[in-house]
């Protein structure tokens, strides 16, 4: 019995597995999608291309599209991105996707959503886990000149 039993187990969790990441792979193709027709819609054409030399805060934002916190984070980051354009980079690793994963071992991630403040040299100076306050979250960017 328990030779029969072994394949159907082995199947089934294979199904499963393909399953989810079928599931993934939409969810973050989906995503995607919705981030990139915003950015679209947003931004004029007349607008100045930003010199990566006036960047001073890269906010780098280590979450989930379909986690609860990290999504509270999106609106957060959408503020922090318009309202210090030109100073500060915000930008985003979704670690359920496989490029995700490789930045979230990159970076060291033990909980999502994680923030990590790297200054214009690409040297991190601050780290936070969990969800983010954007008063608290500005007083750090503002450590490094960021106006």
């Amino acid at each position: 019995m328990k030779q029969s039993s072994k394949p159907f187990t082995v199947t089934v969790a294979l199904l499963t597995a393909f399953t989810l990441l079928s599931f993934s792979l939409n969810c973050r193709t989906a995503f995607a999608q919705n981030i990139s027709s915003k950015q679209a819609e947003t931004k004029a054409p007349d607008q100045a291309v930003t010199k990566p030399d006036t960047i001073l805060v890269t906010f780098v934002e280590i979450g989930a599209a379909r986690c609860i916190p990290c999504k509270a984070m999106q609106p957060i980051m959408k503020e922090v991105a318009q309202e210090y354009k030109g100073q500060v980079k915000v930008v985003f690793h979704d670690v359920w996707t496989p490029q995700g994963k490789v930045d979230g071992m990159k970076y060291n991630i033990r909980v999502i959503p994680t923030q990590v403040f790297l200054d214009k040299n690409g040297k991190e100076y601050f780290r936070h886990e969990g969800y983010f306050p954007k008063d608290e979250l500005v007083k750090v960017i503002k450590i490094q000149g960021v106006k």
